[in-house]
């Protein structure tokens, strides 16, 4: 959500500490401000502050800018009534956040009260209130029927345990974890998010021992609890999602997709999808064109031809016959038309001739064996075997991969985006809060790297060449995209990035590796995934000497992480469904370069597009000429 002046925000705890601060910073962006507080010279003095900063946006109005009102935020009625009147007010609500907070200072277990004005006070200022003001706020915009942020002010002792105040740290663990769980409301435009500091110099604070103060690093900037709440108020794909910002780390989202995997529950979603979507009638021709390799070269077009072969039924019994609707087209077509890819000398690899080209595919299953029982005719599936450059192609049904469309954004999702994924997680063992860049960012698997990075809470860096792919990766969310026809990578890296990079996705190559390898951080991870510039040339993809690399790698304790996909095969359908869930969800984009290729015969073609240089996002192309409008044929 972008912050506009004429906005509305209600802020409860607004009279002092972070509310006092993120009312005043809110009226900066021009936003009229409720302060909700119960202390009424607190409260007047920073409504007072916000009017102040509001005359640089708004002349003469009908209603003021900014408003006080007292109130126990533990009295349902009076918080009621406070949101009533902001909206009465301001005609509607964009912003709430739930900033009201207090500390006690006897151990629970040590109070002999019924804990009326202790304890269980605590409990209904820090965890009842904010549920309350969380319901209200909620349902004041969903009946305006417009999109809205609420931000719930949690702290790190929700994360961990507070020994000195169990009742603070166990009623912010609260508010994280019914935050988070509120990620459902952005199917109806609110998202929820919750924002956990440690340390900032606040009058709560300040109550503290020193000594727990500099253990931590001492206090947080409150700009950066402003930077992080905007942050959280501005990036769309954040919904129930939570925000620890310490002296010591910086700003990083918990839990880390690490940690998410020990807990997370897989749906059977394989087994539904076989069941959904599928397409009533595949009708099957007599013969099909596919593309076929007969010679071993790097290059594509002077390696294959197109063959028309007769199909062959029935289908044996453990396979299913496939009708390809969308083949995805990638870098390292060319070392499979050269070769490399078999193991053995080049006598043995061309005793493998003919070989049929093409590894990533989405289509219908159009038939299946007399052993297969777990998949119908009809489904759409995606594959990732050999002969994918086909019109049919028969394959392992164990080998087909459920999905729930056979479209375009799919295909891009297989080798483009399951490198991405895994090879984060894995190879590069991504976290949050780190600085992470991309190479060929704008191509197949880069558009999914930054993206993947950035919603783990990361920095990302990309590189490009070109207006069009700078405007693509901008319009993805990257931070600092350097596009190389216009700056030196290097100069860039080495003057905005002097600490190095923690994490770099390379698929170039070539003095790009070489470069990376010198912006590498200490304890980075280089993860290699390709090297594009290499595999064309007169004499195709020659292995290089790295001199020194051993040298640099120990000296800064770096990783240089090699990556092929074929190796992680029994991550593929667990990949593949999260990243179908983040497209479905909107919190993932797939780019498609919108240079069309039909027919089989256009492989060819395809290919070398690739490797110009000028595509943008992933390329694919339709094998069938012609497709009727009604279903499959």
């Amino acid at each position: 959500m972008e912050l506009k002046p004429g906005m509305s925000a209600l802020v409860t705890g607004g009279g002092s500490g972070i509310g006092k601060a993120l009312c005043i910073a809110l009226a900066q962006k021009g936003l009229f401000v409720t302060v909700v507080d119960f202390s009424e010279e607190n409260g007047r003095e920073a409504a007072s502050l916000v009017q102040n900063e509001n005359k640089k946006f708004h002349g003469d109005l009908k209603v003021p800018s900014a408003m006080f009102i007292k109130c126990d935020v533990t009295n349902a009625g009076d918080l009621s009534a406070a949101f009533g009147k902001h909206v009465d007010t301001y005609g509607g609500l964009d912003i709430c956040i739930n900033c009201a907070g207090i500390a006690i200072k006897t151990l629970v277990y040590d109070d002999r009260s019924d804990g009326t004005s202790t304890w269980r006070h605590a409990v209904n200022v820090n965890l009842v209130a904010v549920i309350d003001g969380t319901r209200i706020a909620s349902q004041i915009m969903r009946s305006g029927k417009k999109p809205g942020v609420i931000i719930n002010i949690g702290s790190a002792a929700g994360l961990y345990p507070m020994n000195f105040d169990p009742i603070y740290s166990g009623t912010k663990a609260g508010v994280v974890m019914f935050t988070r769980s509120l990620a459902p409301l952005k199917r109806h435009g609110i998202r929820v998010n919750v924002l956990c500091p440690e340390f900032v110099q606040t009058n709560m604070a300040e109550q503290l021992s020193r000594r727990i103060i500099d253990v931590t690093g001492g206090y947080i900037k409150m700009e950066d609890i402003v930077n992080g709440t905007f942050e959280l108020i501005k990036d769309e794909s954040k919904a129930g999602a939570c925000l620890w910002i310490t002296k010591r780390r910086g700003m990083e989202y918990w839990p880390t997709p690490e940690e998410q995997r020990k807990y997370m529950l897989n749906l059977p979603k394989s087994k539904r999808m076989l069941t959904q979507n599928t397409f009533s009638t595949v009708q099957t021709p007599e013969v099909y064109e596919k593309i076929v390799v007969h010679t071993l070269t790097h290059n594509f077009r002077d390696a294959t031809r197109l063959e028309r072969v007769r199909l062959r039924l029935p289908v044996e019994p453990h396979n299913a016959l496939v009708k390809i609707i969308y083949a995805g087209v990638n870098a390292s077509d060319v070392n499979f038309s050269a070769g490399r890819y078999f193991s053995g000398g080049a006598k043995e690899t061309a005793a493998r001739l003919p070989l049929d080209a093409g590894f990533e595919a989405v289509g219908i299953v159009a038939s299946v064996g007399d052993s297969v029982n777990h998949i119908k005719v009809g489904s759409p599936v995606a594959l990732m075997t050999f002969g994918a450059y086909s019109e049919f192609t028969q394959v392992p049904a164990k080998h087909l991969l459920p999905v729930p469309r056979p479209d375009p954004e799919v295909v891009a999702m297989l080798t483009s985006g399951l490198t991405a994924s895994i090879a984060l997680e894995k190879a590069g063992q991504m976290a949050s809060g780190q600085v992470v860049l991309v190479t060929a960012a704008a191509g197949g698997t880069g558009q999914f790297a930054v993206q993947l990075a950035k919603l783990a809470g990361n920095k990302v860096v990309a590189t490009c060449g070109g207006k069009s792919k700078a405007a693509l990766l901008s319009s993805l969310g990257v931070d600092r995209v350097i596009n190389y026809q216009n700056e030196k990578i290097k100069d860039v890296l080495k003057k905005e990035f002097p600490r190095g990079a923690d994490i770099i996705y390379e698929s170039v190559g070539g003095e790009m590796f070489d470069l990376c390898l010198n912006a590498l951080a200490v304890h980075g991870r280089l993860i290699v995934i390709g090297m594009i510039s290499q595999y064309q040339g007169e004499h195709g993809w020659k292995p290089r000497n790295y001199t020194g690399l051993c040298d640099k790698i120990l000296a800064k304790s770096q990783t240089v992480a090699g990556f092929f996909l074929i190796q992680y095969a029994h991550l593929w359908q667990d990949h593949l469904d999260k990243l179908f869930d983040l497209y479905a969800s909107g919190k993932l984009k797939v780019s498609l370069d919108p240079k069309k290729f039909v027919g089989v015969a256009s492989a060819p073609d395809a290919v070398e597009y690739l490797h110009s240089g000028k595509s943008v996002g992933k390329i694919w192309y339709d094998p069938i000429l012609l497709r009727a409008s009604n279903g499959v044929n």
